[in-house]
């Protein structure tokens, strides 16, 4: 099992917009392969205007599958449309559950 963390850091005052999509597409991913579960994070002490998206995968090649499906994905685009227009850039972190 993997934990795959998308770590953002949002232009001033938009962090609650992102996390608000990223909200919006969770129950999509519900139901793609090797999905187990999905939450959103907002900075409390960390970097200003950080918003994490933190899914649960059973393995790295479902991780694969699921991203070109969540890129191709309508209700995903639409969720997700001009999202890094308040986005200044970010990383993602993938930790192997032990």
């Amino acid at each position: 099992m993997y934990i795959v963390r998308d770590v953002f850091n949002c232009k001033p005052g938009h962090s609650r917009s992102v996390a608000e999509r990223f909200k919006k597409t969770l129950p999509l991913m519900k139901g793609m392969k090797g999905f187990i579960s999905g939450r959103v994070l907002l900075d409390s002490v960390a970097a200003y205007w950080t918003v994490v998206l933190e899914v649960e995968i059973e393995n790295l090649g479902d991780h694969e599958a699921q991203m070109k499906e969540y890129a191709s994905n309508p209700q995903m685009q639409e969720a997700m449309k001009g999202y890094m227009d308040e986005v200044n850039g970010g990383y993602r972190e993938v930790f192997k559950v032990v």
